[in-house]
């Protein structure tokens, strides 16, 4: 890495609206944006870099996959929300990027992806026409990166240890690995196409929790609240939330 962490917040700070817009934008329900930011800002203070700010939004993308983008920006979209159970499984996705986020895998990711100096040009682009296809393919890159299979471990286990340390049954992280591959089975799925599916996956979480926290008890699971939380607003008719928006702001 050839510029400083702060690099990183500048350019998640740029772009992070653009990566927004084309993962279709926040799910306008504010109920379940403070939900899903209430157990990422948990997960944030555990972390190994709590200075940064975190920020942590559902978006509409129907596909399910979650992504980092530097300087402590996590999306979650509606396909992957919807597969989950649990609010254990949901700090499991958001505890693996940030993870991410610590360790700068995203920037990383990126110039091997496109190359340092294209990194570069993105972060002092205005808006001449060679200016916006810099952009362009810097958001891209975020959208479609590939991690390393070391990357990925590394992104689990600390995942693993930041939901444990925040109060979440790490069993929660073999859950949605599960869900996942089982999703997999029956259509290629967002979030194996950016992170590795390394087959000892599931096995080297579970060695992990046998030997780290087999004996830490207590911990929440939340399927009730996830459920409430979440589900049950995000399987409601997309007109019955436009109705509830119009009500609320007096119009027809």
């Amino acid at each position: 890495m050839l510029f400083s962490p702060q690099k990183d917040v500048e350019l998640g700070r740029k772009y992070a609206p653009s990566i927004e817009k084309s993962l279709g934008g926040r799910i306008p329900d504010e109920n379940v944006q403070n939900y899903i930011n209430q157990i990422g800002q948990r997960i944030a203070r555990v972390c190994h870099r709590p200075d940064l700010s975190y920020y942590f939004t559902a978006v509409e993308e129907e596909g399910a996959n979650a992504i980092a983008v530097p300087g402590g920006y996590v999306y979650i979209t509606r396909g992957l929300l919807k597969e989950l159970k649990s609010e254990a499984q949901l700090a499991a996705v958001l505890a693996h990027e940030v993870g991410h986020v610590v360790a700068r895998d995203t920037m990383a990711a990126i110039s091997r992806q496109i190359g340092m100096t294209a990194v570069l040009a993105a972060a002092v682009a205005g808006n001449a026409p060679s200016d916006v296809t810099r952009a362009t393919t810097f958001i891209s890159s975020v959208l479609t990166l590939q991690y390393s299979r070391e990357d990925e471990k590394d992104a689990d286990l600390t995942g693993l240890s930041y939901m444990t340390q925040a109060g979440y049954d790490p069993n929660g992280m073999v859950e949605t690995m599960q869900i996942l591959q089982e999703l997999q089975t029956i259509r290629p799925i967002e979030f194996f196409s950016t992170h590795p599916n390394p087959e000892s996956r599931i096995t080297y979480l579970q060695e992990k929790i046998a030997w780290r926290y087999s004996k830490t008890a207590g911990l929440k699971n939340g399927q009730d609240e996830y459920a409430q939380a979440v589900l049950t607003p995000l399987n409601r008719p997309k007109d019955h939330i436009n109705t509830q928006i119009d009500e609320t702001w007096g119009t027809k």
